[in-house]
């Protein structure tokens, strides 16, 4: 060394012309060589300024005259500005390894410059600069370095199985500083792989260190798990837990995995704890965590807990969500929540995952349907459950509940087809068949489907075992003979009610019976045995007399007038005037017809009174024609004109209007007035042309034109009207032959005649008579299209002699048949306004009413409800509905208290279809104000009372789930819905049902404690 530095010296003397140069090798290479040694000592912090320095002082002709030396000037001094984390230290880096052509620098600037961006933790970057580096250019220490570093980039970019082996290959080397961590992370990869073996080394290493030591045990524990070895676990996970919860990072995992360690070996009450505490402090956990925890407090009999964990694991269709339905299902029965059993059973039996569990649960949803009273739900469950598992050893049991179900219900629909498709019915079930079909028939008849009902009832008599049944059959036999004008029939079957003890059951009564009797025996005009029914139903008139008695009162008087009593007639009639009954205008009409009896005087005194008393009565028009048939009995026609004319211009009852023309002619003829009284008769020819009244008027038009020598206007006025003088002999012959058909009753016949002779006169003399016959054809035939057409033909010609049952026929099918309630409103409002007869204006009035309910036209509705309802006659049947639709329009107007009480009255008087939707409705506006425990009392009581109507049944049941979910408990709301789901039938229904229970899964999914597993 000191020869080499003497020859630089020497060099110098002899060539002072280089004189910067040599300064250049001698003070910057001692600068050098002492930055190198700072460097090899990794101290970078002094040497660096050094190596700054003496490349800041580098010139081109020194890069040129000593390369080597200015590289390493370069390469040091890059290296210490990446050391030290210069931010343009990253830009010389890259400059070197892009300009230098030192394989071997290059290359180790590869690795420097990795390592900074590794500090930077730019680990894709490092990898990249790792990756070009080589490991013959670096130290030992900066291999292992290296491959660590590059190891956990690999790492940190879940590049795992490029990782692993870098770990690997520095976990066995102790002295190496990354030896922890090294172990540390190559045993995740290693559990990550399944290798636990090689994991649990690595973790073993570094279980106790302080970096590792609250992370590593929940691994460890996880390993002796998997490899089976539970004791091992529970032991190792006690140890690390009992220095308190804050020791452990994985605290939460540890509990949660010897909860489970210990719930698998059965050792529930250990357990416990754990999950308990486990479940307590995680916001979400698995399903599987919150059903060992539930499990757990099931063994321990703490069931109302076992039921808030349970409860949420509703929903899947897998065999935890069964078991744990299952379970709920006894928790609940345990508790004695049977309601709430009922619905997890029903959860349970919609998963196939069991199928044993699957089957005793459809018993169990069977058999708490039937206690709780879902007596339809126990009904269909009950029958399925036998057509499933007809080998079940709860088949026997599920057959008597069945039978009992049969037995009390009300669903007399259901159970009456059920209880038919029973091949061999125990005794038990014949015993209770009539029962089934008597109450089915009283359904029907509530319905007015009084022709089925009559089937039914007919059933009833013939079955052996009828004996409980057997008086009200007879009763409402008696009822639907009455109410079809079949007076033989009423008479028969009330008097064998009577004669059979007459018990009493609702409408069933001995006062009902004798009253129907009374009127029976009065239409047949059988006055002395008719007053002997209506007589005893009647105590000392008063003023507060109920609406029958009444009634009852004033047929007892009727009855004795037509037997010529008429002093007690009169006396009877006197009492209702003088009590001011609603009947008022009638006693008055019967007093003057009384008082004809003696005097025409007096009969036309009192139908005057009666008139000038009760202007607005239905009767004052009877009273005029009253009038005015007494003056012209006696001749004074010129007296029995005006009150003629005030029956002719009547508009609210247009069937006595021909009649009134026509006479009004007959006494302007008879004052010898003929220009008026032709002028009568020709108004009836045009106004009513198909009336018997226009016949007698053009008899009397013929008199007149011949009295008035006027014969050939008589053949003109005939001509006019379409009636030529000759008579139609082909019309008449077609005429007759159909009516011969009709007589005969070959109806098919009859028909194509009766139509052969409309097509062929369609202006013919019998034109009105054929529509109604081959109406009458169509509607004994069901063929309600072609009925209604030609009922509708009569209809429009009326008043006729057909008219009135033309127009109820029509009404009636377009209500009943066609659901075509507007134009049956038409219809009854026809009928309303035609027709004298009391009845058939009473059945016009419900008609009206029904029509007006079932299009929700409530304004019209409720005026029809207060006039049906005040008018003479009304029944209960007219009472339900006058007050349903008080109800609507209250519940409409968001009047709910006032809707709840008329929807009440509904159901005191109704037992069918009405009663339902009234109890449906009584449930809905509890819910609309607010009060669900009301409101779900009333929905039970609908679906427990409804019996046939499944559409109220399942409203009620959505109605349930609505207060359900309004009351934030999820389950019994889910389990409500989806029970309308699977079992109803109604489209419109099920899409409702299944929106909802969308809803309610959306909700209580955020509520749950289980999270997405």
């Amino acid at each position: 060394m000191k020869n080499h530095l003497t020859a630089i010296i020497a060099i110098s003397i002899s060539f002072p012309v280089f004189a910067q140069q040599t300064a250049f090798y001698t003070d910057p290479e001692t600068k050098f060589q002492e930055a190198k040694a700072y460097f090899q000592k990794e101290q970078y912090s002094l040497a660096y300024p050094l190596l700054k320095e003496l490349k800041q002082d580098l010139r081109e002709t020194n890069k040129a005259n000593t390369p080597v030396t200015a590289q390493e000037i370069e390469y040091y001094s890059t290296v210490c500005a990446l050391k030290q984390n210069e931010g343009r230290a990253e830009d010389a880096a890259l400059e070197f390894i892009e300009v230098q052509k030192n394989n071997a620098r290059v290359q180790m600037m590869h690795y420097h410059l990795g390592e900074f961006y590794f500090r930077q933790e730019e680990f894709a970057n490092a990898i990249r600069y790792y990756e070009g580096a080589n490991i013959a250019n670096l130290s030992n220490r900066e291999i292992a370095d290296m491959k660590f570093h590059q190891g956990y980039s690999y790492f940190a970019l879940q590049r795992f199985n490029e990782a692993k082996p870098l770990f690997n290959s520095i976990r066995n080397i102790k002295d190496d500083p990354n030896y922890l961590a090294a172990n540390y992370y190559y045993g995740f990869l290693a559990f990550r792989d399944k290798q636990y073996g090689e994991a649990l080394e690595s973790f073993r290493i570094v279980e106790n260190e302080k970096n590792y030591g609250t992370v590593v045990p929940y691994y460890i524990a996880q390993i002796y798990y998997i490899q089976g070895k539970k004791d091992e676990a529970i032991s190792y996970i006690q140890q690390k837990l009992q220095s308190g919860s804050s020791s452990q990072y994985y605290d939460l995992e540890l509990k949660q995995l010897i909860g489970h360690a210990y719930f698998e070996k059965k050792e529930y009450a250990k357990a416990l704890p754990y999950l308990e505490d486990y479940v307590g402090r995680s916001k979400k956990v698995r399903r599987e965590d919150l059903y060992e925890l539930s499990y757990s407090y099931y063994q321990a009999k703490n069931y109302t807990k076992s039921i808030d964990g349970f409860k949420q694991l509703s929903g899947k269709d897998d065999s935890l969500s069964q078991h744990a339905m299952y379970l709920l299902g006894d928790a609940y029965l345990k508790t004695g929540q049977k309601s709430n059993a009922r619905n997890a059973f029903l959860f349970c039996s919609s998963n196939s995952s069991n199928p044993e569990q699957r089957e005793i649960a459809r018993y169990q949803y069977a058999k708490l349907s039937y206690e709780l009273g879902y007596q339809d739900e126990a009904l269909n469950s009950l029958s399925s459950f036998i057509a499933d598992y007809p080998a079940s050893k709860y088949n026997t049991e599920a057959k008597e509940l069945m039978i009992d179900v049969l037995a009390n219900t009300n669903n007399y629909k259901d159970a009456q087809a059920m209880l038919e498709t029973l091949k061999n019915p125990s005794e038990n079930s014949k015993r209770v068949y009539p029962r089934i079909l008597f109450g089915r028939a009283t359904e029907m008849i509530n319905d007015g489907r009084l022709a089925e009902a009559d089937g039914l009832l007919n059933q009833v008599l013939e079955d052996p075992y009828n004996r409980t049944v057997l008086p009200y059959a007879y009763f409402w036999k008696g009822e639907i003979g009455y109410r079809n004008k079949q007076l033989d029939t009423a008479i028969k079957y009330f008097h064998a009610y009577m004669d059979a003890g007459a018990p009493t059951a609702g409408e069933a009564n001995p006062v009902n019976a004798k009253y129907n009797l009374g009127y029976s025996y009065l239409r047949k005009e059988n006055f002395k045995v008719s007053v002997t029914f209506f007589e005893p139903l009647i105590k000392a008139p008063a003023l507060n007399t109920d609406a029958f008695t009444q009634d009852a009162y004033l047929r007892t008087a009727d009855n004795y007038f037509m037997m010529k009593n008429y002093d007690k007639a009169r006396s009877m009639y006197d009492n209702a005037i003088k009590l001011s009954w609603p009947a008022e205008d009638y006693a008055t009409f019967q007093i003057a017809m009384l008082a004809g009896v003696r005097s025409a005087n007096e009969k036309i005194s009192g139908m005057n009174t009666m008139i000038r008393k009760f202007p607005k009565s239905p009767l004052a028009i009877d009273a005029n024609m009253e009038i005015a048939n007494t003056y012209m009995g006696n001749e004074k026609f010129r007296e029995a004109i005006p009150y003629l004319k005030a029956v002719a211009e009547n508009t609210d009852n247009s069937s006595l209007a021909p009649q009134a023309v026509l006479k009004l002619g007959t006494a302007y003829y008879n004052i010898d007035n003929n220009e008026e009284a032709l002028r009568q008769y020709k108004f009836i020819v045009d106004r009513y042309p198909s009336s018997a009244e226009a016949e007698d008027a053009l008899d009397n038009i013929k008199t007149i034109y011949v009295e008035d020598g006027k014969p050939d206007e008589y053949a003109a006025y005939m001509r006019q009207i379409g009636k030529p003088l000759s008579a139609d002999t082909e019309d008449e012959l077609t005429w007759a032959a159909a009516e011969k058909l009709y007589d005969d009753q070959k109806l098919n016949e009859a028909l194509n005649a009766y139509n052969s002779y409309i097509q062929r006169f369609p202006s013919g003399a019998h034109v009105l008579e054929a529509n109604f016959n081959r109406a009458e054809i169509y509607n004994t035939r069901k063929d309600w299209n072609n009925a209604v057409v030609a009922f509708e033909a009569v209809a429009a010609q009326a008043p006729n002699p057909f008219a009135e049952r033309a127009i109820l026929s029509a009404a009636r099918i377009n209500f009943f048949e066609l659901k075509n309630y507007a134009k049956a409103e038409t219809f009854y409002a026809q009928l309303k306004q035609l027709t004298s007869n009391q009845e058939l204006k009473l059945e016009a009035m419900r008609g009206l009413l029904r029509c007006q309910y079932n299009q929700q036209k409530w304004t019209e509705a409720s005026a029809n409800a207060k006039e049906l309802t005040a008018s003479k006659g009304s029944s209960a049947d007219d009472k339900t509905l006058a007050n349903m639709v008080i109800a609507k329009s209250a519940q409409v107007a968001g009047q709910y208290n006032e809707a709840i009480n008329a929807f009440k009255s509904v159901v005191q008087l109704n037992k069918a279809a009405l009663a339902a939707e009234a109890r449906y409705e009584i449930a809905s506006c509890w819910y609309l104000l607010n009060k669900f425990s009301e409101s779900e009392k009333a929905a039970f009581e609908t679906i427990s009372k409804s019996g046939s109507y499944d559409y109220w049944i399942t409203k009620a049941y959505i109605l349930l789930g609505d207060i359900y979910f309004k009351q934030k408990d999820y389950f019994n709301a889910k389990a409500t819905f989806q029970s309308v789901v699977e079992n109803t039938t109604d489209p419109e229904l099920k899409s409702e049902a299944q929106e909802k229970l969308n809803r309610v899964n959306a909700e209580d999914s955020q509520s749950s404690k289980v999270g997405e597993n």
